[in-house]
C-alpha cells in the first residue's frame, strides 16, 4: 500500500549557518548541548511535531508530502518525501559504535553506478562529501544526489531526485525535513548496515488491519 500524508502545520527548524565547518572535528569540552541541525539522535532531538515511523521521525514541513510504501503487515519498505517536482528518498541503517560508514557506502554506490554505465561525481555539501550522478530511466535521464549522515550507531542516507539533485539551492523544504529528522536507534544489537525497522503510524496500521479483516467476509457474501 501507499500511505500519503500532507504535512501542513507550522514547525520549528534549526538551520546550521556553519555549513562549511568540518563535521568530524573533535568535540570540544563546550560542545555538550544538542546539535543545531539534524538528523538528530532521539536523545538530542528538540521537541516539535513529527510523523513517527518507528526508527525515523519526520518533521512537519508545509507542502511536503510523505509517501510510504508498506507491506500488509505494516512494515515499511520505502519512504519518499515529495515537494513539487522534487523528491527525497530516506533510509536509515545500523552502524558501529566506533566509526561512521558513509565513506564506505558512498564508494560502493559509486562503483555500482559505474558498473551500470553512470559516472558519479563527489561534491561537497552541507553534510560533507556527497555523490551526484545522472542515470538513465524509462522516463529519460534523471539526476540523483546521494547524501549520507553518520550518527551514533546509525547512518541516514538520503537520495535527492529532480532539480534538487543538481541544484541544492532549490531543495528548500526537503532539506529542512532532513535537518529536522530524528533517528530512534533503539538499544538492540544489529548487524552493521542492516536497515533499521520502519512501521506505519498506529492509526494507519489499525485502519489497514481492519480493512484486511473485512475483506474475507466481503468475498464470502
Amino acid at each position: 500500500m501507499i500511505f500519503s500524508r500532507k504535512r501542513a502545520g507550522e514547525a520549528r527548524h534549526a538551520r546550521d549557518e556553519r555549513a562549511d565547518e568540518v563535521l568530524d572535528a573533535p568535540e570540544s569540552e563546550e560542545s555538550t548541548s544538542a546539535p543545531s541541525r539534524g538528523p538528530y539522535d532521539l536523545a538530542e532531538a528538540p521537541d516539535e511535531p513529527r510523523l513517527d515511523l518507528g526508527s525515523l521521525q519526520i518533521p512537519a514541513v508545509p507542502d511536503v508530502e510523505v509517501r510510504v510504501q508498506a507491506d500488509p503487515q505494516g512494515v515499511i519498505q520505502q519512504v519518499v518525501l515529495v515537494h513539487g517536482d522534487n523528491a527525497l528518498q530516506l533510509g536509515v541503517f545500523a552502524a558501529p559504535r566506533s566509526e561512521g560508514i558513509w565513506d564506505e557506502v558512498r564508494e560502493e554506490i559509486r562503483q555500482s553506478l559505474y558498473n551500470d554505465g553512470a559516472a558519479a561525481q563527489e561534491v561537497q555539501g552541507d553534510y560533507g562529501t556527497e555523490l551526484k550522478a545522472r542515470v538513465r530511466t524509462p522516463d529519460g535521464l534523471t539526476d540523483l544526489r546521494f547524501v549520507g549522515i553518520d550518527g551514533p550507531r546509525w547512518m541516514v542516507r538520503g537520495v535527492y531526485q529532480g532539480e534538487a539533485a543538481s541544484n541544492p539551492a532549490v531543495a528548500g523544504p526537503l532539506a529542512r525535513c532532513l535537518e529536522g529528522l530524528v533517528v530512534d536507534r533503539g538499544q538492540e544489537a544489529k548487524p552493521v548496515r542492516e536497515p533499521l525497522p520502519l512501521r506505519l503510524p498506529r492509526e494507519v496500521a489499525e485502519q489497514q488491519a481492519a480493512a484486511q479483516q473485512t475483506a474475507p467476509g466481503q468475498r464470502e457474501a
